[in-house]
């Protein structure tokens, strides 16, 4: 038995959904706290392939820089369709929390609204002075946005408030679904 999270051992897991408000604010701690993802296209072969990308929320939708002519930019103007995985690196089950981001990605020419937008919500300076530019440049590439469809939600310290440690969010459902969870 754990004796600091006995939680942890219950089987089955619970199956209590979150409020959608509640997840909600769940996914978009989570957003701001880990701005590293590793994003999922698919290549002309249909093959996958996966890129880390620094990324930003604007509510349920991620910013990102695509490189110019990168595998990533190239899948994506054939094909919109992304997921981005994210995850807080901490160690054990007590602190797993993470992401499955799946949805349509927007690609943003520079100055166009939409590229304004995202260049209010990404944090450029930070990125700017790590590369030795200027921190109050804007960077003038074009600008990507995944906006979310459904998400894939795992935190296994809702296990100790009663709640599935899996929630499934959906833009156009009211309710938030449970995925059913054992332990293995």
């Amino acid at each position: 038995m754990s004796a600091a999270h006995p939680w942890l051992e219950q089987e089955p897991w619970p199956t209590e959904p979150l409020p959608k408000a509640d997840l909600e604010k769940r996914i978009e701690r989570l957003f701001t706290m880990t701005n590293i993802g590793y994003l999922g296209t698919t290549m002309k072969s249909g093959q996958p392939s996966v890129s880390p990308v620094e990324h930003y929320n604007d509510g349920m939708s991620l910013y990102f820089f695509p490189q110019p002519n990168s595998p990533k930019l190239k899948s994506l103007q054939r094909d919109p369709r992304a997921a981005l995985a994210m995850a807080n690196p901490m160690a054990g089950w007590a602190c797993v929390m993470g992401a499955q981001v799946f949805g349509k990605v927007t690609l943003c020419e520079v100055d166009s609204p939409e590229w304004e937008r995202g260049m209010q919500v990404f944090k450029y300076p930070a990125s700017n002075f790590e590369l030795g530019r200027d921190p109050s440049e804007k960077p003038r590439g074009m600008l990507a946005r995944l906006d979310a469809d459904r998400i894939v939600y795992t935190e296994h310290f809702l296990r100790s408030e009663g709640f599935a440690p899996r929630q499934i969010w959906r833009r156009d459902e009211d309710e938030t679904k449970v995925v059913q969870g054992k332990n293995v």
